[in-house]
């Protein structure tokens, strides 16, 4: 079923963005999840915000490892470039796509599973070294693909649908991606959508690493009483720090926030995170503080959400190396192989 396509068809009074493109532009073929799977409200959030932020399809290079997460990118963008690779190996290869081709935008679908067990190492190098991409954890707490059994994600005493208690510590994603060095760091919930499509476009706007962790209720396996990851334990113990509204270079600001704190970061292309702060006293540019606060209403069974952590002035992998401003792929012979003068002279440098 995955190979079907959506039609083609456009009814002539959809809705245009600037760049002439429809939401439907932004979709992909149709989605073989289960109904009311997580998964498909984040790929919608994903349509959504590369619509608002008139990105050219194209120009979008997304990929994914193994699982249910790692599906999802054949539901959206589907005149992207694409590439699943093995099991938590999608940081190494969008890491070398990454430093190779600097022109495109990176986002990386990955699972719990996918990151959290086999693919814990590459997650932390990809954040640690600054990988300008945005990294986008499903997060159910479940393997849905082989049955149900609990992630590394799942919190300590949460029930399985057989009613197995886990008695493993969980990986908080989030807490991780902090302690690395991830510039930009938030948590959502799959059905918040108000919340998910503004976090996305300031990420997928982020010069660095950007880390997004949607808790996913799995509908099959995670989504009954005693799991932590269902919808209905999300909504009852979601402590949002903030409310964001992302605002491009150029256009209008608007808001519809009730009178309070703001805080605004403006980002290196020039668009502008506003936050409302719904605690007065968070600041989303304190790392020490965000992880505080994480670890503070974790121990109180709450689910942090909002935009944790951003550095404005964040740099990526390739202002690190010292590359040079053309994409690595384009560079021809003379430039790759200047000459033996050139090489005696690094030779000359080092001793």
């Amino acid at each position: 079923m995955t190979y079907i396509a959506k039609p083609k068809l456009h009814h002539p009074s959809l809705q245009t963005n600037r760049i002439g493109y429809t939401r439907r532009d932004y979709e992909g073929s149709v989605s073989t999840l289960c109904a009311g799977c997580g998964h498909d409200s984040i790929s919608a959030a994903i349509v959504q915000a590369c619509y608002n932020l008139n990105i050219e399809p194209h120009k979008v290079a997304k990929l994914s490892g193994i699982g249910c997460s790692s599906k999802a990118p054949t539901y959206f963008l589907g005149g992207s470039h694409g590439f699943n690779t093995v099991h938590g190996r999608m940081p190494s290869v969008l890491t070398g796509a990454a430093l190779a081709n600097r022109d495109l935008i990176y986002l990386g679908v990955s699972g719990d599973g996918d990151s959290a067990s086999i693919g814990i190492g590459q997650f932390a190098h990809s954040m640690r070294r600054g990988v300008n991409m945005t990294y986008i954890v499903m997060n159910n707490g479940v393997y849905g693909l082989t049955k149900g059994q609990f992630s590394a994600t799942a919190d300590f005493g949460s029930k399985s649908k057989k009613g197995v208690t886990n008695t493993d510590s969980p990986v908080d994603l989030v807490a991780l991606a902090l302690q690395l060095g991830a510039t930009y760091v938030a948590r959502s919930f799959s059905g918040d959508k108000a919340q998910l499509v503004p976090l996305i476009e300031g990420a997928l706007a982020h010069q660095g690493a950007a880390f997004i962790d949607v808790i996913s209720p799995c509908v099959t396996f995670n989504n009954h009483a005693g799991s932590t990851r269902s919808y209905d334990y999300v909504r009852e113990h979601n402590e949002a720090v903030n409310r964001i509204d992302f605002l491009v270079p150029g256009k209008e600001i608007t808001t519809d926030y009730a009178p309070g704190t703001m805080q605004e970061v403006t980002q290196h292309d020039g668009s502008v995170l506003r936050l409302r702060k719904l605690h007065a006293d968070y600041d989303a540019s304190d790392r020490v503080a965000a992880m505080n606060h994480l670890q503070k209403h974790h121990a109180m069974g709450e689910i942090v959400t909002g935009l944790l952590f951003v550095d404005p002035k964040a740099c990526d992998l390739h202002v690190h190396l010292n590359t040079v401003d053309v994409p690595l792929n384009t560079l021809d012979e003379r430039a790759l192989c200047p000459g033996s003068a050139a090489l005696e002279a690094v030779n000359a440098s080092l001793r």
